[in-house]
């Protein structure tokens, strides 16, 4: 009886265990896990069925599973670094257990995995981005003339900033998009704003704390990019409009180029018809926080 008992508390606490699947999410990184001998798997499609009837029996049993983006080469270093021996399961499984605490990762949810990679991906991308940005701006320095921390002034400049963007928006859910060109790519940062039925904004504040950062660094180092705004709300005509980065503050731009922007094909030059419903206009007036500071940096 005891026995029994013992098997139905290792079922119960198999359910309470919420675990970590660091997954290969394309082709390219799978073949570079099969130079390992304890990597047994054969064929990238067939890992990833493997995985997914995996993740919905644990999901079936009432277990939670994170899903981590597993990178080869991170892993190969991380390897060299704590004098594991890549070639072992157990050394793979420590290095999930790290990224589940400071890597990219999204819950398992039931949706198939095809849909739950590009959301992957993007979390990891965000990460890189946020990472990218934060090191540029800490590596400013601090200001000849006034000895101020340039990045961190900058910050706190693109956080009043965007409090006065999204104090200033129609009521609604609200879509940010920051585009800043720095060498040798082009960053870019997205925030969702939604307005709760008390009339509060509702950020993530992981998003939030990226985007910030990205205008942050493009106030910063006067680099040339872009801010656009779109609002919708239930009934209305969505609204989308904008400022460029100019002289390390936020020049509105005018009715036309929002439509030209919009409506241009990035690649080619090629005019895309303008969506219906949506009001290309002029941004409102930011007030004070619109202009640069006197002192620049």
């Amino acid at each position: 009886m005891a026995h029994t008992h013992d098997q139905t508390m290792r079922r119960v606490l198999r359910r309470e265990i919420a675990g970590t699947i660091g997954l290969l999410t394309d082709e390219h990184d799978f073949r570079a896990m099969r130079r390992y001998r304890s990597f047994t798997f054969d064929d990238h499609t067939t890992y990833l069925r493997q995985v997914e009837t995996l993740l919905k029996a644990r999901a079936s049993q009432g277990g939670h599973t994170t899903i981590a983006l597993f990178d080869p080469h991170e892993y190969a270093d991380y390897c060299t670094e704590t004098g594991l021996d890549p070639d072992a399961p157990a050394s793979r499984t420590r290095f999930t257990a790290e990224l589940a605490s400071n890597g990219p990762t999204v819950p398992y949810d039931g949706r198939p995995l095809a849909d739950l990679v590009p959301t992957l991906v993007d979390e990891a991308v965000r990460r890189a981005t946020w990472e990218y940005a934060s090191t540029l701006l800490a590596r400013l320095g601090a200001c000849a003339s006034c000895g101020e921390d340039i990045g961190r002034a900058a910050f706190t400049r693109a956080s009043g900033l965007l409090v006065r963007i999204l104090d200033t928006a129609d009521p609604g859910n609200r879509h940010l998009v920051c585009s800043v060109s720095t060498v040798p790519e082009t960053l870019v940062a997205v925030l969702h704003a939604d307005e709760g039925a008390d009339g509060t904004t509702r950020l993530d504040e992981a998003e939030a704390l990226e985007f910030t950062t990205v205008l942050a660094l493009g106030l910063a180092t006067m680099s040339p990019g872009g801010l656009v705004m779109r609002t919708s709300a239930p009934g209305t005509t969505d609204r989308v409009y904008g400022w460029r980065l100019r002289g390390g503050g936020l020049e509105p731009l005018t009715a036309g180029e929002v439509f030209d922007a919009y409506c241009t094909d990035v690649e080619t030059g090629d005019l895309i018809s303008p969506e219906s419903h949506v009001d290309y206009c002029e941004p409102p007036d930011l007030g004070e926080e619109e202009q640069p500071p006197d002192h620049h940096h």
